[in-house]
Parts: structure tokens; sequence; C-alpha cells
């Protein structure tokens, strides 16, 4: 029959090679050490020609699991006499004839750069993942190494903007808000929206003091928000230039600024400029926007805003 499946006792009595194992164990996991750029550098110099490696470490290269053991590892470099200054490469190479995963050196040519990296599929050849760069000078006697783990990334969750955080997150950890569409990434100290559109929403707010002569709209988009709003008509008697006056919009609590207040330049009646003050959520007039600064203003005066945006996240 043209199709397969395995493990299955329909094929092969549930014996997998080591090649069906691959294609099956690939996709489980990335390509590359367990952890982040946070932990201890995998690859350090050693003594003389040589670089160690840091024990207690795990890696999956296609599906098959490496650790360095409990004492770590020293790699040998070889001498290099060329006249000019060489680049190898430290890698986790997984060996099709053995189907073993080592950390090996491969080694540059002198004056050509870094060495190409292997990444063969199939039955036979070589699968190498980058952990460090190993530059020797000519003549030298030690070496520089430069840090080129590559890390196994976190998978993107699917969950719930209402659902309850995870107590214990991991850096690099994806989050995928079904109700909201929001993508979240943990960066070592909180969760920041790396993607995020909310579409045009009307803030009007209606007031017996204003009336809203045109709508005024937020749009959020990856954690900034932008706000443009309508002019307003007073239409409660003169408004004395020393007494702040709330204007008829309001901004939801998802889109207001977290502690900082937002400023935006107006412009009034007979050729006047005045200020309105947008209050954070940590204010006791969070969400309001306020007319703080202008002229004294009588009852037909307009008010009209240029465009403003502040980041939520």
């Amino acid at each position: 029959m043209a199709q397969n499946s395995w493990p299955s006792p329909n094929y092969n009595s549930r014996n997998v090679t080591d090649l069906e194992y691959e294609k099956l164990a690939a996709e489980f996991s990335d390509d590359g050490v367990y952890g982040d750029p946070t932990d201890a550098a995998v690859v350090t110099p050693g003594v003389g020609l040589s670089v160690d490696i840091r024990a207690d470490v795990y890696a999956s290269v296609r599906g098959h699991a490496w650790s360095s053991g409990s004492t770590g590892d020293t790699l040998a470099i070889s001498a290099n006499a060329s006249g000019q200054t060489r680049v190898d490469r430290v890698v986790l190479r997984l060996d099709r004839s053995t189907w073993d995963v080592r950390a090996v050196v491969r080694e540059g040519t002198p004056g050509a750069g870094v060495p190409t990296i292997s990444t063969t599929t199939g039955d036979t050849g070589y699968y190498e993942v980058l952990v460090a760069n190993v530059t020797i000078l000519d003549g030298a006697g030690t070496v520089t190494v430069t840090r080129g783990e590559r890390y196994v990334g976190s998978r993107l969750r699917p969950t719930l903007s209402t659902a309850l955080i995870n107590p214990n997150p991991k850096l690099g950890d994806l989050l995928y808000e079904v109700d909201t569409g929001r993508i979240r990434l943990y960066d070592g100290s909180s969760l920041r929206t790396i993607y995020s559109a909310s579409g045009q929403l009307v803030v009007n707010s209606p007031l017996s003091a204003w009336a809203n002569n045109g709508e005024s709209v937020i749009e959020e988009r990856n954690g900034v928000v932008a706000l443009r709003t309508g002019a307003f008509e007073r239409t409660a008697g003169t408004l004395g230039g020393a007494t702040e006056s709330r204007l008829p919009v309001f901004i939801p609590a998802t889109y207001r600024h977290p502690n900082r207040y937002q400023y935006a330049t107006v412009y009034i009646t007979g050729l006047n400029v005045g200020r309105m003050t947008i209050y954070p959520s940590n204010d006791a007039r969070a969400g309001q926007i306020w007319l703080t600064q202008h002229p004294d203003m009588a009852t037909g005066s307009s008010v009209s805003a240029t465009s403003t945006s502040w980041v939520v996240n």
C-alpha cells in the first residue's frame, strides 16, 4: 500500500528506524539548547588552544536529546600558523552514520570567515546547530569565543485574556488571547503586547456643558493608542480662563496609559490655543479628558484638538 504510519502494529511490528524516528520527532521541539540567554555560556575559552563545554547542558537536535554530562567536556582547537585569522564553529552535530549528537568543532578556513553549517536532511550526512564561534589569530596560543547558542523556543499558547496568569512564566513565553486577538510575550519581567488591533472605537461621552461636533475615535495597534478627537462646542455659558472643564470624551480602561498624563494642543475660537489633559489609570480622573489651559470662552465657542498617541503596554 502507498500510505504508512508509525509506530503501529501494522508497520514493521512497531519497530522504528533511526530515520523514521527523526521524521517523527524533528518537529516536537525547536533545535537548540534548553534554557535562555540569561544562562551561562555553553562554550567558553579553555586552557591554551581549547574550549570548554559547560556541564549539565541539555539540547535537542532533530528530536535527538543531547547532554554535556555532569562534568562537561573540553574540545581541542587546532593551531593556526597560516598568517591569517581563522574562525571555527562549535556545533551540536547529529551524525547519521551513528545517530549520535555530539558537540564538535567545525574548523574554518583562514581568511575566509565562518565555515558553513550543515543542515542536511535525509538518511545520511550531518545536521548541525550553532553553539559558538571560536576566533584563532595567527600564531595565537589562546582563543576567543563568541556566544551563538540557539535556544529551544516557547510554543504559542492559546488562552483567554481573563485567564489566570501563569505564576511561573519562562522568558520568551508567547500567548495568543483568542478573545482579544492579542499576542503577548513574557520579557522576563512582565507580559508585553507585541500584536493587537482594536479597530476604530468611538469614545464620545456626552456632557451637558459641551456638544460633540464630530466623533472622537481611538485606535490601538500593538500597544500604541492613537486618539483623534472631534470638535466640541461650549453650550453651558461662559467658561472662565482659570476654570478647568471636562470634555465629552472617555477613554476605556484598556486604552489608558497606566501612570503618565498625556497632553495635546487645542485650537479655540478666535485664533486661540489651549491644552487638554488625558488622565492615566492611576488618577482619580482616569480616562477623562479635561480642558486645562484656555482663555475665557463664551457660549458657542469651539474647541478642536490635534491628534495624539501613547503606549499602553
